[in-house]
């Protein structure tokens, strides 16, 4: 039963990230961005706070320099989370799973420049086939600006390049910080900066009464994306990759993006015509591929 149970944690982890975008898009009809990322990231904070009293997880910052932590939380959750939940006002739930799976493949372009990690010919070939993907999705409409998906895919693009720009600097943080230093402060961090970009948006508004607009929707909107999307479901990953290889563990990235698809059409009826099928098809391909042929030339190094 053990030996299952690596491959139980990836796909619960893969589930509950493909849902959490409906939660988000649920918990955006009563809050604005700012306070929805304030909530979220002050319910982490105090979840992860607890565990750590509890001897669940272990932090220690004591006398270390936490301005690699700075950067990889200015990166994520910080512009990632704004980018990602303004473009969910803009797009469905399911066009931001297939927009976020296009990220590993980002990273191996970004890599290539930044830490000299140069992709090779196949994957290279399977990177163009995942931005062909995107272009698709992009521009297969036909009629962006007017329904206002054009900017939310620009929101979505972007946070597609701010979680690239994290997974680099944090390669780079993991050289001094455990993953779970690294999240929480990540936890911290952003809901500081959420919590005073929450009041200053509330003092210009005339509106900083948050209580009033927590339901019985926002409540476990907020406890699916800060108890099990921003802790358990970080846990599970941590778990996954310590007992699998990476050839196994990335598979389940792919799975998150089908499940945010599936969910977005049957939960919340949105629509998903043909030419977000090929492109998300496409963006899968792309992604497996870079990663299947980065993983034999490494083996073959």
């Amino acid at each position: 039963m053990k030996k299952y149970l690596p491959y139980l944690a990836g796909v619960t982890m893969s589930l509950i990230f493909g849902f959490s975008f409906i939660f988000s898009k649920a918990a955006l009809e009563m809050l604005s961005t700012f306070e929805l990322l304030f909530l979220r990231f002050t319910t982490a904070t105090i979840t992860m706070s607890i565990l750590i009293l509890l001897g669940v997880v272990k932090v220690n910052l004591k006398g270390k320099n936490i301005k690699p932590l700075i950067l990889v939380a200015f990166w994520q959750p910080i512009i990632y989370f704004i980018m990602e939940t303004k473009g969910l006002q803009y797009t469905t739930s399911s066009e931001a799973g297939v927009m976020m799976a296009f990220i590993p493949v980002l990273v191996a372009i970004l890599a290539a420049f930044l830490l000299d990690e140069k992709p090779t010919k196949l994957q290279w070939i399977f990177i163009a086939v995942s931005v062909i993907g995107v272009i698709t999705i992009v521009l297969g409409g036909g009629n962006l600006e007017t329904k206002g998906q054009l900017k939310g895919i620009i929101f979505l693009l972007s946070a597609v390049f701010s979680a690239s720009m994290f997974n680099i600097y944090s390669r780079r943080a993991s050289q001094n910080f455990t993953p779970y230093e690294t999240t929480y402060s990540m936890m911290i961090l952003g809901m500081i900066v959420f919590g005073i970009l929450y009041l200053i948006q509330g003092l210009i508004n005339g509106d900083i009464n948050i209580l009033s607009k927590i339901n019985t929707q926002v409540s476990i909107s907020i406890f699916y994306l800060g108890v099990l999307s921003s802790v358990f479901a970080f846990l599970l990953v941590n778990y996954s990759l310590s007992k699998l290889p990476a050839s196994q563990s990335s598979v389940f990235a792919n799975l998150t993006t089908v499940v945010s698809v599936i969910a977005g059409i049957t939960i919340r009826g949105e629509s998903f015509e043909t030419y977000k099928l090929i492109g998300a098809v496409m963006i899968i391909v792309g992604v497996w591929g870079t990663n299947y042929f980065g993983i034999l030339n490494k083996n073959r190094a």
